[in-house]
């Protein structure tokens, strides 16, 4: 497996998505490292989560199996 090069912030996959990002706060509780979810941490911040590309694609598949069983909110319009 590649060496991880860059991840994207949890509001950046949102953003990226149309999704709720408190939602997707709520979908990636399960996932793990090995998923491609990662916390960040900065300077007097509890973390963020942060996702590499496989694990945008994890989150997808979670999103469509939500929605398959009617768990999911409207997906939100991006504002770019």
């Amino acid at each position: 497996m590649p060496a991880i090069s860059h991840v994207f912030t949890i509001s950046y996959v949102a953003e990226k998505l149309g999704e709720d990002e408190e939602w997707l706060w709520e979908l990636q509780i399960d996932m793990f490292a090995e998923d491609g979810c990662l916390r960040v941490y900065g300077i007097g911040e509890d973390g963020v989560p942060a996702f590499t590309d496989y694990g945008i694609e994890c989150l997808k598949q979670t999103i469509a199996e939500e929605r398959a069983a009617g768990r999911a909110p409207p997906s939100i319009q991006s504002t770019k």
